[in-house]
């Protein structure tokens, strides 16, 4: 199966921010792409690097956001994961990922379930933690084990899409680095942020794919000077082979080619699930085993 991660900068407001993306949709699907997947909350800005309640009104258009996308999955003929900001009722909102089957219908949504607050990065003040569970989407392409960023950092979450029957993990990302911090430790979170996915690949005998932003972002509170997203967009597969990666500094639809049956042959050599004691893991649902 031929799949897409379209891997950009955003552009001066929305309008044309969502018209681009939907060109390299285009793009993608021209070249054969069955499945075409966005980064996280592709249409707008990273506006949760500071705190401001008008920014809830991003979400407003909510409804029409997903018809948009669903046109633009039937229009091309592909499965799209979106990742959108999605007002549930007044107050009440998530990162939301939605899944289109390649005529405009709802195939899924998933609601990000782990939410991180850090300088930079205030998402518990936009997002409530989802609660439609570790539940993968069926769709044309396969059954699609889609979680958010900050999920990339739980295991768990990646164990249990798999145990539900999963074909491959996908990750719509937001993640970068500030232009002041060390060299050195710029470098450890990147390794460890592919390292991560990697070992959720070979943990589970899936391919996985994670799509990230790219480019500067200012910070328009003036507390920092923004986000510095490092791209650097990629496909592993079962065994945590790299398939195909994206540059850490420019646009790009990268096209990939996965082979999903190549799980059934890895899970066969290395048969981690049917050697899961699941008799001992109880201390999994502690907070922590004082």
């Amino acid at each position: 199966m031929k799949i897409a991660l379209i891997q950009h900068s955003v552009r001066a407001n929305k309008e044309s921010t969502i018209e681009a993306t939907a060109a390299m949709v285009k793009e993608a699907a021209s070249q054969g792409a069955e499945l075409v997947v966005l980064q996280e909350l592709h249409q707008t800005p990273y506006f949760c690097q500071y705190e401001d309640t008008d920014l809830f009104n991003l979400a407003e258009s909510y409804k029409e956001d997903v018809a948009y996308w669903a046109q633009v999955a039937k229009e091309n003929g592909v499965v799209l994961v979106a990742s959108l900001f999605e007002k549930r009722a007044p107050g009440l909102y998530h990162n939301s990922a939605v899944v289109f089957e390649k005529d405009g219908s709802i195939a899924g949504k998933y609601r990000k379930m782990h939410i991180p607050d850090d300088p930079g990065f205030y998402e518990k003040f936009y997002f409530t933690p989802g609660d439609l569970g570790f539940e993968p989407v069926d769709t044309s392409v396969g059954k699609l084990g889609v979680l958010v960023c900050w999920d990339q950092w739980y295991p768990e979450a990646a164990r249990l899409m798999a145990l539900k029957g999963a074909e491959m993990l996908i990750y719509p990302t937001a993640i970068g680095w500030f232009d002041k911090d060390d060299e050195d430790e710029k470098r450890r979170q990147k390794d460890a942020w592919t390292t991560v996915q990697r070992g959720h690949a070979v943990a589970n005998g899936l391919p996985l794919v994670a799509v990230n932003r790219v480019g500067f972002e200012k910070d328009e509170s003036g507390v920092l000077d923004g986000i510095r997203f490092w791209g650097s967009s990629f496909v592993c597969g079962p065994q945590g082979e790299m398939l195909a990666e994206a540059p850490s500094d420019k646009e790009v639809t990268l096209i990939c080619d996965i082979d999903l049956a190549r799980s059934e042959e890895v899970r066969r050599w290395w048969p981690f699930l049917r050697d899961r004691r699941i008799d001992a893991y109880g201390g999994l649902l502690k907070r922590f085993i004082d």
